[in-house]
Order: structure tokens, then C-alpha cells, then sequence
């Protein structure tokens, strides 16, 4: 094992000459390794978001409650397993091991760390199970065949609240990965490679999500939004649609389904760390005091640190935030990130162009980056359209002047709102009116001619 303080570089060559029993060990390694993060992952929201609403969370199964979330796999995974009549039984089967699949294919070029040599014996490998050259298309294109698996899922269901659910889920995750793609494209001006090692190694000594920080920031809501969390759990909105496109799923099939969001979350958040966050690099200051940091096993650390960095995030934001209006969020999508991040591109090619000529001096290339950036940040946030003010003006308008079915014309559908305001204290008594038995004519003319007979 090296004892400088400059790891080995890693490339493209280094892949490819692993025996097979190595690669089958990563391979193993990578699905428990996921499995017990989701693990970790229910367990660590359910804890965190318990402490933000001034509760305990789970405490009892296990140290800490760190086995409630076995527990609970296990107790999903004995239930009742209930097929619909009116679904398509062969996709109702198959569409949830088609969401799950590609959450853990995705991990394959995923890097953990530089060079290390196998234990007890003398073979050398990086700890990454491969790469290639479009590693990051890879990743991109593997993620989206999970979208087939919720759509199908939604569809095969033969209910309308699924694939309604399945319908919404497709379009915001297209959507998405259109502005999570583009935010990508700045990183590989930068690093000159679609590699994942390589683009590690491109972020040594300075991280790409400090230079490109409109890429980073476009590349964090994107990856929430692709996720369906909160606040982008359109859905799943358990108010509008039920529970979205898994309604009718239950028992194994709905775990299937849980533990892609989750791996999922996992997914992102690493691809964050490799592009972003110079992957399994030691934070600044820490090779300095300590020269053997990013040698060995140590930037494993490291790397799952800053996974886990970006997972407190997602779970901050679900209890932070409330949930978004859909066309708000598709509109957020399509007329916000997508256009800034096309406009980003543009400007970093040409900063990387004139750079790499030598043109103009790279202080000024530094100063209108940071002009740039600050101020596609606050387009972000400031400057309002007049047509989503008009909106938002028709939609408040219509709840003042909703009828008594709920809706308004040229607004949104609305509950009305009682006469006198908004009703405070406890609620008005219910009162019921006195109803009595009539007898229509025909009865009362019947009754005598029965008496009769």
C-alpha cells in the first residue's frame, strides 16, 4: 500500500483486469451495502424528523431503535400480498422489480476510493467495480429505465388513482432529469471527461461544486425533484391521489417500490459527492495534518460522510417544507432551471474557451464567474412573471368567490369559504330536523283494501 502522501491516480486503466472472484466480492458488497443504508436511512429520518416536531422517533427494537427498520421490512414483507382482478397481473408483477433493478445497477460506477490492495492476498484493485468513459450517460440512462417501472406500475394497476399517480410521476421525473442532465454538462466542460474516477481526479485540490455553483445548486433541486421527496412528493400526495402509483400494491411488491425511492436517494446523493463534492477526497486541511488520508480504506469515510451529508438533506426538507402546487413545480422545472441552465452553459464554455487560449487574465475569468453566479442565483428566487401573479391573483380570487360545489370560474377548484370568515373556536352544534312517516295516497288507499280481503 502507497505511504506518500499523493494517492495513485486513478483512470481507465485500472479497470478491466480484476479476477472474477474480486469482482464478485464489489458486487456483493455494493447490495449490502445499499440494503443496510436503507436500512439506516428510515431509521435516520424517522429520527430526525421525530427531534424537529419535539418528538422521541423509534428507540425500542435494537440500540437506539436501530432495528425498527428490519422490523418493519420484515412485518411489510409477511403481509397479505393482494393482486387487483382488474390488473394486468404479469406487468402488476414485474413493474416493481423494474423500478428496483436500475437503483442498484447505478451504483456499479459509482467510485468508493483510489487503489487498495485486496486483503489477504496481493492483488490490487480500485474500489470501484467499473468505469468507462460515458460513466455518468451511464448513469443518467440507467436511472431513467426506472421510470417505466412507476408508469407501468400506475397502468397495470387497472385503478384510476395509480395511474393518475404513475402519469404525474413520469412527467415530473422527465422533467427533471432534463435540468439534472444540463447541470451535468458544466462539470464535464470542466473536468474534459464523462469518467467518474476521472472527474474525481479533476477535483483535486478545488471541488467542482465551488467553481460551478449554479450547476451544484441546479443539480440539488433536481435530484429532490427526481426522487419524489418532499417537497416534490406530488406523487405520492396521500391528499389528492391516495397514495399514487403504488395504491394497489402491498406486502413485497410496495417494498420493492420503498426501497428504490430510498436507493434512490442513496443514487443521487453519491453522484453528487463524486461530481461535486470531489468524491472520495478528504476535506480541505485534513491531508495537511494527517498525509495518509486519502490512501487506503480511509476515503471511505469520507465518501459515505458526504452520501450522508446529502441525505440529511433530503430529510430536512421533508420536515421543513410544505408540499408544492403541481403546476407550480412543473412550471419551476421547465420555465426556471432549465432555461438558467442552458444559459450557465453558455457562459462556461465560453469562460472555458477563452481560458484554455489564454485571452484574458484568470482573475477576471474568476470575477464574472462569481457576478454570474450571484445573479443566476437570484433568478432564481426574485422576479415574479406577470402571468404566475395573475394566477396566483385568480386562485385567491376564486376562494373568496367559490360557490357553494367549490369551484369558480377561471380559477382553481377551491372549498368554500363560510360567509362570515374563517370560523374559530369550537364548531357550531349540529342540528337535525324532525322527519316523520308519510304515507303517499297509494298506501293509504291500499291499506283499507288489504283490511278488506
Amino acid at each position: 500500500m502507497a505511504t506518500s502522501s499523493i494517492h495513485p491516480l486513478v483512470g481507465l486503466a485500472d479497470f478491466g483486469h480484476d479476477p472474477w472472484w474480486v469482482i464478485g466480492i464489489k458486487t456483493l458488497l455494493i447490495f449490502v451495502i445499499l440494503v443496510l443504508l436503507t436500512l439506516f436511512n428510515i431509521w435516520w429520518e424517522r429520527r430526525v424528523v421525530a427531534r424537529m416536531q419535539h418528538r422521541i422517533g423509534p428507540n425500542v427494537n435494537g440500540p437506539f431503535g436501530l432495528l425498527q427498520s428490519l422490523a418493519d421490512g420484515v412485518k411489510l414483507a409477511l403481509k397479505e400480498d393482494i393482486v387487483p382482478k382488474a390488473a394486468d397481473k404479469a406487468v402488476f408483477l414485474l413493474a416493481p422489480v423494474i423500478a428496483v433493478i436500475p437503483a442498484f445497477v447505478t451504483f456499479s460506477v459509482i467510485p468508493f476510493g483510489p487503489v487498495v490492495e485486496v486483503p489477504f492476498s496481493d492483488v490490487r484493485t480500485p474500489l470501484q467495480l467499473t468505469d468507462m468513459p460515458v460513466a455518468v450517460l451511464f448513469v443518467m440512462a440507467i436511472a431513467s429505465v426506472g421510470i417505466y417501472g412507476i408508469v407501468l406500475g400506475g397502468w397495470s394497476s387497472g385503478s384510476t388513482y395509480s395511474l393518475l399517480g404513475g402519469l404525474r410521476s413520469s412527467a415530473q421525473m422527465i422533467s427533471y432529469e432534463v435540468a439534472m442532465g444540463l447541470a451535468l454538462v458544466a462539470v464535464f466542460l470542466y473536468a474534459g471527461s464523462m469518467s467518474t474516477s476521472e472527474i474525481v481526479e479533476a477535483q483535486d485540490p478545488f471541488w467542482f461544486g465551488l467553481i460551478l455553483v449554479p450547476s451544484f445548486v441546479i443539480y440539488v433541486i433536481s435530484m429532490i425533484g427526481e426522487t419524489n421527496r418532499a417537497p416534490f412528493d406530488l406523487p405520492e400526495a396521500e391528499g389528492e391521489l391516495v397514495g399514487g402509483f403504488h395504491t394497489e400494491y402491498s406486502s413485497l411488491k410496495f417494498a420493492l417500490f420503498f426501497l428504490a425511492e430510498y436507493i434512490n436517494m442513496a443514487t443521487v446523493s453519491a453522484l453528487a459527492t463524486t461530481l461535486f463534492l470531489g468524491g472520495w477526497h478528504a476535506p480541505w486541511g485534513i491531508v495537511h495534518i494527517w498525509p495518509g488520508a486519502n490512501e487506503g480504506y480511509w476515503p471511505l469515510l469520507w465518501f459515505f460522510g458526504k452520501v450522508l451529508f446529502f441525505i440529511f438533506i433530503f430529510i430536512w426538507l421533508r420536515g421543513s417544507l410544505p408540499r408544492l402546487r403541481y403546476d407550480q413545480f412543473m412550471a419551476f422545472g421547465w420555465k426556471r432551471l432549465i432555461p438558467i441552465s442552458l444559459l450557465w452553459i453558455i457562459a462556461v464554455a465560453t469562460i472555458r474557451t477563452v481560458s484554455l487560449e489564454g485571452g484574458i487574465d484568470r482573475r477576471f475569468l474568476l470575477i464574472g464567474i462569481g457576478i454570474l453566479a450571484v445573479l443566476l442565483l437570484v433568478l432564481f428566487f426574485v422576479g415574479e412573471t406577470a402571468e404566475s401573479r395573475d394566477l396566483d391573483e385568480t386562485a385567491g380570487a376564486a376562494t373568496g368567490a367559490a360557490g357553494t360545489d367549490g369551484t369558480a370560474a377561471g380559477g382553481f377548484p377551491v372549498p368554500p369559504m363560510p360567509a362570515g370568515g374563517a370560523v374559530r373556536g369550537a364548531a357550531r352544534p349540529l342540528s337535525f330536523e324532525s322527519t316523520s312517516i308519510r304515507q303517499s295516497p297509494t298506501t293509504t288507499n291500499a291499506a283499507p283494501a288489504r283490511e278488506e280481503i
